[in-house]
């Protein structure tokens, strides 16, 4: 059974990662990555453009299927070889988290809806992704499990 996630990073590591392929989580870690099987859809949530910056943009940023396959190191020069995931990522537009916090189950009627976005990979609803899909104008591909529809 495919699980449904989200993710959370700054726009332009999600941009690297979308450029490139993959996924990365919590600055590269092992643990979160092995929690996520091929054919899970994941969500990025950026808070931030640039990591460290209070820019506010607090919207989705990209979308997409794990593909087959393990976690794997990749080697972003400097001895830093974070943990890896492959994805299929879907063409999509970026989507503001703030007119749909109403409708997600995870932030609904929560006052502090970001605190399960510190935790950097936590998972959701089928439902959950199926709205996020759905502002991010999303075109998944047939393999991803988690759609929410």
């Amino acid at each position: 059974m495919s699980a449904c996630w989200i993710a959370v990073a700054s726009a332009d590591h999600v941009q690297r990662g979308r450029q490139g392929g993959f996924m990365q989580v919590n600055h590269g870690k092992a643990a979160p990555l092995h929690r996520v099987r091929p054919g899970d859809g994941i969500v990025y949530y950026s808070p931030t453009t640039v990591l460290g910056e209070k820019d506010g943009l607090q919207a989705f940023t990209a979308i997409g299927t794990v593909r087959e396959g393990h976690p794997y190191q990749g080697d972003m020069g400097g001895g830093f070889t974070p943990l890896r995931r492959d994805v299929d990522w879907a063409q999509a537009e970026e989507a503001p988290i703030k007119p749909l916090l109403a409708r997600l189950e995870f932030t609904n009627g929560k006052s502090y809806w970001g605190y399960r976005l510190r935790f950097g990979l936590f998972p959701i609803s089928a439902a959950d992704f199926g709205l996020i899909a759905k502002a991010m104008s999303a075109k998944l591909a047939s393999t991803t499990a988690c759609r929410g529809e």
